[in-house]
């Protein structure tokens, strides 16, 4: 037996263990740097919200939403619901359910309907003028007070100071109505 030939071959096992120590450690240190970047990213996750249009910055957080963007939906919601003529109520209509709470669909499918026929049965129009938009980012509410225009068969039959609340859900990353309603003056 060799002792000086095997004395080499321990020495090269030896340097071949401690690079493949080396090598593990290395790939041990990048899995953990890994693990602590996906577990930093997991909690940092954004939702980009678009409203109907962007008037102003806004923003959003896990269940609630800023007064600009209170302000824009509800102008936007008015919008869909009370400035409508009897050609335009079913798209607005069938725009405005998508914004609508899913346990709030069918009342105001319903609600939209009836209002749809009314309209068609009369040959009427109405027209919203937002004069003053309230937004109260606690309650997730906007006050809408402005001017409504009716027109029946082409004549102005009234014009009325009114003012509505919409009330708002955000919740799943999307913007939800729960109630569009008149409110006293």
């Amino acid at each position: 037996m060799d002792f000086a030939k095997l004395d080499n071959d321990l020495k090269e096992m030896r340097r071949r263990n401690r690079a493949l120590s080396l090598t593990v450690g290395g790939l041990i240190l990048g899995l953990l740097i890994c693990l602590v970047i996906i577990l930093n990213v997991v909690g940092m996750e954004r939702t980009i919200v678009v409203p109907p249009t962007i008037d102003k910055s806004f923003w959003v957080t896990r269940d609630r939403v800023s007064r600009d963007y209170l302000e824009q939906m509800g102008s936007f919601v008015a919008w869909l619901i009370l400035d409508v003529t009897p050609a335009s109520i079913d798209w607005k209509k069938d725009i405005l359910l998508n914004y609508v709470a899913p346990d709030q669909h069918g009342a105001m499918q319903s609600r939209q309907d009836i209002e749809a026929e009314r309209l068609r049965r009369i040959n009427a129009s109405t027209f919203f003028l937002p004069q003053q938009l309230v937004p109260n980012e606690d309650k997730q509410t906007v006050a809408i007070r402005g001017r409504l225009r009716t027109q029946v068969n082409g004549q102005e039959t009234a014009t009325e100071t009114k003012a509505y609340l919409a009330e708002f859900q955000y919740a799943g990353g999307r913007m939800h109505l729960k109630s569009f309603k008149e409110m006293p003056q």
